[in-house]
């Protein structure tokens, strides 16, 4: 029998006859795999078709139109990347992307103001598409409403109040969404879309274009294909969800291949994330699930903290050296010199 990840269906949390039962098929699905297919979500076929759509349309303008947006040009890594720069595992990713966060003005820095207050700050919009931020700020509204309706879900199944986490999101959540597009490999180039990593925040809400695979999940130390359900988000928790339930829940490396030559592919990952000051809870988890709880996974080059804003930092400053090197050289990591 072939393994696949788990389908939910989040109509059934609306039901007190089958309330329960989801809830333990989300506390289960993401123990044991840390991803989930998402259904029964109430999400607008309308406004889906819209986010793909015109994210195509963004990826079709000349280059010009893209680079005038590139996030070379902002501090706190939003805009537009170009095809080859973003790293994961400090190899080259093959995808264009714009970043987007929520609109707010930026923190200037000072001796007591944390490092990763550089990630707040204003958004690059594209002039040549306005339509792109109508679309994109409905979408995060709506997938900030069914994220917040999952994590109510998750808390009841641990054993915790609903709003457990409600307070570290309050009323600056630092939310992030990329809309991203995977091109057709070359001959004798990267086969990587993205590399294998798992997701800093909270839990990821994921839409992928109908018919395009290439995402693949660790399972039992192998890769798991996971193509597009029709209708579904591919949901995933990240590891400040591992952090709080230590380990319990489970924040799965994952991949996305390259697309073959001549295709291509889009998707729209949506980052549910807290504010970037806060605090994440450890959670005292009822004792027949805290026996089932490994730990959080230690990884010298890649460690877990509580506070949201240095585990995002971490990444972004990875994955983005050049913004780094431009306008924030103090956070690039110390260079390993080899006798």
């Amino acid at each position: 029998m072939t393994d696949h990840l788990p389908v939910l269906d989040l109509s059934l949390a609306d039901d007190p006859a089958t309330a329960a039962q989801f809830r333990e098929q989300l506390r289960e699905a993401t123990h044991d795999y840390g991803f989930f297919y998402l259904v029964g979500h109430g999400i607008d076929p309308a406004l889906t078709s819209e986010i793909i759509s015109v994210s195509r349309e963004f990826c079709a303008l000349p280059e010009a139109d893209k680079l005038e947006i590139e996030n070379v040009l902002s501090p706190h890594y939003r805009g537009y990347t170009r095809v080859g720069g973003e790293r994961t595992q400090g190899k080259v990713d093959w995808r264009e992307q714009i970043d987007i966060g929520p609109e707010r003005e930026a923190v200037p820095a000072g001796p007591d103001v944390p490092d990763y207050w550089v990630l707040q700050g204003p958004n690059l919009w594209p002039s040549a598409l306005p339509r792109v931020r109508e679309v994109v700020e409905t979408w995060n509204e709506t997938l900030a409403e069914v994220s917040t309706r999952l994590l109510a879900e998750w808390a009841e199944s641990l054993g915790q109040p609903r709003d457990v986490f409600d307070d570290t999101f309050g009323d600056a959540p630092a939310t992030l969404t990329k809309v991203v597009r995977y091109p057709g490999r070359v001959e004798g180039g990267t086969t990587q879309g993205v590399g294998w990593h798992n997701d800093s925040g909270v839990l990821t809400l994921l839409l992928v274009e109908p018919g395009k695979a290439g995402l693949q999940v660790e399972r039992n130390g192998e890769p798991l294909d996971a193509p597009p359900i029709e209708g579904a988000l591919i949901v995933n928790i990240g590891e400040m969800l591992e952090w709080a339930t230590d380990g319990y829940l489970k924040a799965t490396n994952h991949r996305v291949l390259a697309p073959e030559p001549g295709t291509d592919r889009i998707s729209v990952p949506y980052f549910h994330n807290p504010a970037l000051d806060a605090v994440f809870p450890k959670l005292t988890l009822p004792e027949e699930l805290a026996a089932r709880a490994p730990g959080v996974t230690l990884d010298e080059s890649n460690p877990i903290v509580g506070v949201y804003g240095e585990n995002a930092l971490k990444s972004r400053v990875r994955a983005h050296p050049d913004v780094t090197e431009r306008h924030n050289p103090h956070l690039a990591p110390p260079v390993r010199r080899t006798a």
